[in-house]
């Protein structure tokens, strides 16, 4: 008598679940979102801060890795983590630009921004910690939501999240070069505007 080897879906590798659901089981694909589901999360929340845009993230991202598990070659090119982290970044790129104001870049900011930039500064220099916390996010969310989403992606993962060159250029599909110049043209926009108020 052979026993039949019952396997624990927090045993089964990424592979093996990937497998899994290509040949048709849907609860091999809900164990690689339970197992990947925070580590999307906080992706998203390296470029959008309000809950319900990252849940948004969260539900494209895994959309999209569903309908292209086909194309996942595994083991053989790099593992579940990496691939599933490039198709997030992938989806926050295009969500930033769809939700980028039109036509407007951190040069072009308009008197009620510049106003609003003004008074967060002068505030920030005279607030308590918490306070100092939440007004610099604020401030640093309105400067970023000005930068080409390019940038605002590239400025995420280095100084965000605190990747490497190598490591951004590896989820934004770009060379190291751009990735590179993104950030210097983006950084280089920021002081430009900040100088303006200090």
């Amino acid at each position: 008598m052979v026993a039949k080897l019952e396997y624990n879906a927090a045993e089964q590798t990424d592979d093996e679940l990937v497998a899994a659901v290509c040949a048709g089981d849907e609860a091999a694909f809900a164990q690689l979102f339970e197992r990947y589901r925070r580590m999307v999360t906080g992706l998203g929340y390296r470029f959008f801060y309000r809950r319900e845009q990252v849940e948004d993230i969260v539900q494209e991202s895994f959309a999209e890795a569903y309908f292209s598990l086909a194309g996942y070659r595994g083991g053989q090119e790099r593992s579940f983590a990496a691939w599933l982290s490039q198709i997030t970044v992938r989806t926050c790129y295009h969500a930033l630009k769809r939700s980028r104001p039109s036509e407007s870049s951190i040069s072009e900011l308009t008197e009620n921004d510049e106003a609003i930039i003004a008074e967060k500064l002068r505030v920030k220099r005279a607030a308590a910690d918490i306070e100092y916390a939440t007004i610099s996010r604020d401030l640093a969310d309105k400067l970023l939501q000005r930068l080409q989403p390019e940038d605002r992606i590239v400025l995420g993962l280095l100084d965000i999240a605190e990747m490497s060159v190598a490591e951004a250029a590896e989820l934004t599909g770009w060379s190291q070069s751009k990735v590179k110049m993104r950030a210097h043209r983006a950084r280089t926009a920021l002081r430009r505007v900040l100088h303006r108020f200090l």
